[in-house]
């Protein structure tokens, strides 16, 4: 063990546009919404994580809440940049140490990304003192996560529906065959809800009351064994410029929804078309998994698993199946091939 192993401590991040998700030692750590406060004359950061979420949408005009990461990438360098270096500060291994120690880390990306976006999130790493960057793409990284043994020459194919990408891809021998990056992902489906708000309802709505709406009656199709108690949403009257609520059900949801699923089902759809017919009649037999947040969804396994005709299972905890795939991906570091440096 070298000096350099001693002041080094080993990281798994998946940054990603809804949430960042930090392992440490085995346990996940950090678990925050991936926004940032900023001060807009002063552009000091205010707060970040769930500090800042709590003031997205009831800033006054000095602040500004934003996202550094759109799409699953990258989009504003510097507020990333801090949002990174002040989540491993939280690090109980790493808080309050007379040296900030160097850090190994392996970090998640989307199977999409473009050179230059693989190149940006390198960068932010090198800035928060990570000597030793490997990068894993998100579908692995599930796969990982969900137990899938992505050695094996077995085909296995993997739906991880993020805050900004869904990740569809099927994986064999440690590596991706086939895959499809599809831009509709949770955000998507927030939008979508206050879309139909305002249009079938004349009732405006901020982005946090739409992802509450999303999680405690979102669903993917109308008829559901145990369905959600209509919920109460509360807003804007566009006519009268009034606050108002009104009553909304998991049917109407589906409704708002069922556009942008339909873009997922056909990313499924197309995947399975260009797989190879050996890892076809695997999938056939074991199924297709699903990750992510967005995978919660009321119905969405029933949903993909009609129109594909194979059994969806859903991972044991979503939100962090990447995660957990990432750390123990760290911990295979010098094993596993497919890690990127």
């Amino acid at each position: 063990m070298g000096l350099f192993d001693f002041f080094t401590q080993e990281i798994a991040i998946d940054l990603g546009t809804a949430n960042t998700l930090i392992i440490h030692n085995n346990k996940v750590v950090v678990d925050s919404p991936s926004i940032v406060a900023i001060h807009r004359r002063t552009n000091k950061v205010i707060a970040v994580g769930d500090q800042a979420k709590h003031m997205q949408g009831k800033t006054h005009d000095d602040i500004k809440t934003i996202r550094p990461l759109k799409d699953g990438v990258i989009a504003d360098f510097e507020a990333s940049e801090f949002m990174l270096t002040e989540f491993i500060k939280k690090i109980p291994g790493i808080q309050g140490k007379l040296f900030s120690p160097s850090l190994r880390m392996v970090i998640c990306i989307p199977s999409g990304i473009t050179e230059v976006e693989k190149r940006a999130v390198k960068d932010s790493c090198a800035r928060v003192n990570a000597k030793d960057v490997r990068l894993i793409y998100e579908p692995m990284a599930a796969a990982i996560g969900v137990g899938i043994d992505i050695q094996q020459p077995k085909g296995n194919m993997i739906i991880d529906i993020g805050g900004g990408t869904t990740e569809i891809a099927v994986v064999a021998l440690g590596g991706i065959v086939c895959d499809k990056s599809v831009k509709i992902a949770g955000d998507v489906f927030t939008n979508d809800i206050a879309y139909y708000l305002r249009t079938h309802h004349n009732l405006y709505i901020g982005e946090r009351t739409a992802e509450r709406v999303k999680i405690e009656v979102g669903a993917a199709v109308e008829e559901l064994e145990h369905a959600p108690e209509d919920m109460p949403v509360q807003g804007r009257d566009l006519i009268t410029g009034k606050p108002k609520e009104i009553t909304v059900n998991y049917k109407e949801i589906a409704r708002a929804l069922d556009k942008s699923i339909l873009r997922i089902e056909d990313g499924v759809m197309e995947t399975l078309s260009q797989t190879p017919p050996e890892l076809a009649a695997d999938i056939y037999n074991t199924g297709i998994y699903m990750a992510g947040g967005g995978s919660m969804l009321r119905g969405l396994d029933q949903r993909i698993s009609k129109k594909t005709g194979l059994p969806v299972f859903l991972a044991d905890d979503p939100l962090r199946a990447v995660v957990r795939g990432t750390g123990i991906a760290l911990k295979n570091i010098d094993k596993f091939t497919f890690l990127m440096k």
